[in-house]
């Protein structure tokens, strides 16, 4: 009933499984890379990328941009909604980001900017986007299958 094709619930349970399962990843991973990294952040980024996945499960009903009349596939909307989140991270703690890639890649290197932050939530965007829309479906049908009472 709930885990179907097309199914709202189904989306919602991917995204946030899968974002949650990076937000481990980064949780554990982050000290390694940065001995000095403070709890908040790893908690923060344990957070983060779970509801990255659920905005991008949300977001898979709205197939067509209604202003510019065109097609939204999901292949161009969760990477734009991944890196937007990400980019939104990077300008709210940018001094912890920066400290971080400085940490990984040295404070001289030209992969020392934060803004490298912005590709990797496109690629994480992507990832999400496809196990949601192969396993939960994309479009209204999404929200149809949880609206009608069984």
């Amino acid at each position: 009933m709930f885990f179907g094709n097309p199914s709202m619930f189904t989306r919602l349970v991917i995204g946030k499984l899968v974002g949650l399962v990076l937000g481990i990843i980064g949780f554990f991973l982050l000290p390694f890379f940065w001995p000095e990294v403070s709890m908040h952040l790893r908690v923060g980024f344990l957070f983060w990328y779970a509801t990255v996945g659920a905005m991008i499960a949300a977001f898979g009903v709205v197939t067509w941009h209604p202003v510019l009349k065109l097609p939204l596939p999901w292949w161009f909307r969760a990477p734009l909604i991944g890196a937007w989140m990400n980019l939104l991270l990077i300008l709210i703690a940018w001094s912890e980001m920066q400290g971080l890639m400085n940490a990984v890649f040295g404070p001289d290197s030209m992969l020392s900017t934060p803004y490298w932050g912005v590709f990797e939530g496109a690629v994480v965007g992507l990832l999400i986007g496809y196990l949601c829309t192969k396993f939960g479906g994309e479009g209204e049908g999404t929200v149809d299958a949880m609206s009608h009472p069984r």
